[in-house]
C-alpha cells in the first residue's frame, strides 16, 4: 500500500471499528473508544458505565469482540481493556444519550438542556455547550435549534483538540432532533487562556430536575 493510501485508510479503519463498538456496546453505557496502534499491538480502550456487562462471564464477551475485530476489520493482535467511567456527566456521549432519552419521553427540550448543562458544570467541567437542532415542538413545526453554554469553549485552533464531543439523535413523533454536546474536562489547560470558575446564569442554576419532573 502506498504511503498516501495508508494515511487515508488508517483513520477510516479506526472509524469503522469505533462505530462497530458503539453499536455493539450501546446498552452497556459506552462513553468513549480510544484506539492506539503500535508496531506490535492495537490497544483499544473502552470507557463504560458498567464494565461487568461488557467483560461478561470469564471474559467471554471481550474475547468475542477481539475475534470479530481481528477477522472483520483485519486488525492484527487487538487488545481490549475496559475502564469504568468516573462521572457520567463529564462524558459527552452519555450526556447526549441521557438528554435524547428525556426528549423522547416528551420533556421540554429547553428544560432538558438547562438541567443537563447544570449537572455537567456541577461535575467540574470548565466549559460546556449543548445544542439541540431539529423539529422542536409540535408535529409540523419548523426546524430550529436551541443552544446553551457555560464556561470557555474554544471554537478554532489547537485548543479544540482538548474538547470532548459527541452527537446523539433523539427520535420523536415530530422528527429527529440532534443533540450536540461539547465538554471541556476538569484540569484542561489552555496556553492562551486562564480558566476561571464557571458561573452559571440564574436560569440554569435554578433549573429543576428533569428526572423528578421539576424542570421548567
Amino acid at each position: 500500500m502506498l504511503y498516501q493510501e495508508k494515511l487515508i485508510e488508517e483513520p477510516f479503519s479506526k472509524y469503522k471499528v469505533m462505530k462497530f463498538l458503539e453499536d455493539k456496546l450501546d446498552r452497556a453505557g459506552l462513553a468513549s473508544v480510544d484506539i492506539q496502534r503500535t508496531p506490535l499491538v492495537t490497544r483499544i480502550t473502552l470507557e463504560v458505565a458498567n464494565p461487568a456487562r461488557i467483560i461478561g462471564k470469564k471474559g467471554r464477551l471481550i474475547n468475542e469482540l477481539t475475534d470479530t475485530i481481528k477477522k472483520e476489520f483485519k486488525i492484527e493482535n487487538p487488545q481490549i481493556s475496559v475502564v469504568e467511567v468516573r462521572n457520567q456527566f463529564l462524558e459527552p456521549r452519555m450526556v447526549g444519550k441521557r438528554a435524547a432519552k428525556y426528549i423522547e419521553m416528551g420533556k421540554k427540550v429547553r428544560a432538558v438542556l438547562h438541567y443537563m448543562l447544570r449537572e455537567v458544570i456541577k461535575a467540574g467541567a470548565l466549559g460546556a455547550e449543548i445544542v439541540a437542532a431539529g423539529k422542536i415542538g409540535a408535529k409540523g413545526a419548523r426546524a430550529k435549534s436551541l443552544r446553551v453554554q457555560a464556561g470557555y469553549i474554544p471554537k478554532a485552533g489547537e485548543p479544540v483538540r482538548q474538547i470532548k464531543v459527541a452527537h446523539i439523535n433523539a427520535n420523536t413523533r415530530s422528527g429527529v432532533i440532534g443533540v450536540l454536546v461539547r465538554i471541556v474536562p476538569p484540569g484542561t489547560v489552555f496556553p492562551d487562556k486562564q480558566t476561571k470558575k464557571v458561573v452559571l446564569p440564574k436560569v440554569i442554576e435554578s433549573a429543576g430536575s428533569v428526572e423528578r419532573g421539576e424542570a421548567r
